[in-house]
């Protein structure tokens, strides 16, 4: 069965880091909980922390503040 569309649209985003943290994103892939490659697991990253400042009043979801 093929895999369903995705209902958000996602836009792609470039970063460079250094050899230890991209170590450390290929040793969360191993685990299994981060996703199935490093991309997938530096946004998971990314998005639990954004999700964590926004919990803690940092950020708002709608862009206010």
């Amino acid at each position: 069965m093929p895999k369903p569309r995705n209902r958000i649209p996602s836009k792609p985003l470039q970063v460079t880091t250094t050899p230890q943290v991209l170590t450390l994103l290929e040793r969360l892939v191993d685990t299994g909980l981060y996703g199935k490659n490093v991309a997938e697991a530096a946004e998971r990253l990314i998005s639990r922390g954004l999700e964590h400042q926004v919990s803690q009043g940092v950020l708002s979801k709608s862009g206010k503040r």
